[in-house]
C-alpha cells in the first residue's frame, strides 16, 4: 500500500510543481523569489500528503 501511496505522492508532486511554475510565470514573480516559493509549496504539500497518509493508515486498522 505505500508504494502506491508513494506513486502517486510523487506524481502530486510534479503535477503542483507543474502548476507552480505556471503562476510564477503568469504572475510574473521575480527568479529570485521563485525557489521560496517552490520550497513554501513542496513543503506545505509534503506535509499534506504525509498526513493523509497517517490519516488512512489509522483509518484502514
Amino acid at each position: 500500500m505505500i508504494s502506491v501511496f508513494i506513486i502517486f505522492a510523487v506524481l502530486i508532486l510534479f503535477y503542483i510543481n507543474t502548476l507552480t511554475n505556471a503562476l510564477c510565470i503568469q504572475k510574473e514573480i521575480p527568479e529570485e523569489k521563485q525557489p521560496k516559493v517552490f520550497q513554501t509549496i513542496n513543503i506545505l504539500i509534503t506535509i499534506l500528503l504525509i498526513s493523509s497518509y497517517v490519516e488512512i493508515l489509522f483509518s484502514t486498522n
